[in-house]
């Protein structure tokens, strides 16, 4: 498989796979030790149906739908719409999805190892994805700092720490009072060991982080702000352009990432699958050493 980088650090991309029909056990396994190794890995110029879609996500681990059910693909609910479009006045998507530094289902029990978007409408210009390298994030902390936060842990709930009113539109998508009561508190390390690469990372210091056991309130949104603001700092993002056909799928374990704002008369459409971290480890799949050069893997 053909592989080229996104940036001079992390993300690769590739014309090479059709993931429309079922990839061989080698094929797939190439394919995962480049995304990996790539933290983002685009899959251009793919043309699925939703059961294409999913099936191909099914590959990487189990999926998790959203928990904003309205807005479920009709064909399937492991699909969750994203799109400022609308149909009889009323949307028929996230229109606002995550636009702000986040980890995908940082707030739930089981985390989620990848999220996987299918590009079916682009806007005319914006609607990028911005992507923080935590692996590099946390390398470049002091080791005061290491050791500071290597025992400690982290309060989640589903939301923006940095953003409360629900009629921002950097604010996280509302819930119904139903859908918050399946939201309880979750704790998760700051540092995570990542359970493929065992590479250390930062693990959500924005988004759905509110506080630290045993910290109080004020010192541990202190902390948080301070360790956010040192993970999201231009050397560490990459900005993804998206095109139709693009399958982007990226590892919430050593990543974190944000949606940007698009002109809501600018339409735009597309499709996410969530998969959880599995109940077993995998093996490393011979990605500890995460090197390439364009064009080779």
């Amino acid at each position: 498989m053909n592989l080229s980088p996104l940036s001079n650090s992390f993300g690769l991309e590739t014309n090479d796979a059709d993931v429309s029909r079922p990839l061989s056990g080698a094929a797939f396994a190439e394919l995962e030790r480049a995304f990996f190794a790539g933290q983002v890995f685009v899959l251009r110029d793919q043309r699925l149906t939703p059961q294409q879609f999913v099936a191909f996500a099914q590959r990487l681990g189990p999926p998790e739908p959203h928990v904003i059910d309205q807005f479920h693909h009709p064909v399937d609910s492991n699909i969750l719409i994203l799109s400022n479009r609308k149909k009889d006045g009323q949307p028929i998507g996230l229109a606002d999805a995550g636009t702000y530094f986040h980890t995908d289902y940082s707030y739930l029990q089981v985390p989620a190892r990848a999220t996987m978007l299918y590009s079916v409408e682009v806007p005319a210009t914006g609607g990028n994805t911005l992507f923080a390298n935590q692996y590099a994030a946390y390398d470049d902390l002091g080791e005061n700092m290491k050791q500071k936060i290597a025992p400690l842990v982290a309060v989640h709930h589903y939301g923006n720490r940095k953003e409360m009113n629900d009629a921002s539109r950097v604010a996280a998508s509302p819930l119904t009072p139903e859908q918050k009561a399946k939201m309880p508190l979750i704790t998760h390390p700051l540092v995570r060991a990542h359970p493929v690469t065992g590479r250390k990372a930062l693990y959500a210091v924005s988004g759905s982080s509110y506080g630290i056991v045993g910290m109080p309130e004020d010192e541990a949104v202190a902390l948080l702000d301070e360790l956010a603001a040192h993970a999201t700092q231009p050397k560490y993002v990459l900005s993804y352009a998206y095109r139709v056909g693009d399958v982007v799928i990226w590892d919430n374990a050593s990543l974190l990432h944000s949606a940007t704002l698009t002109d809501p008369a600018d339409p735009r459409t597309l499709w996410r699958v969530t998969i959880k971290e599995p109940s077993t480890k995998l093996d490393a799949l011979e990605v500890l050493a995460p090197t390439y050069a364009p064009g080779v893997m």
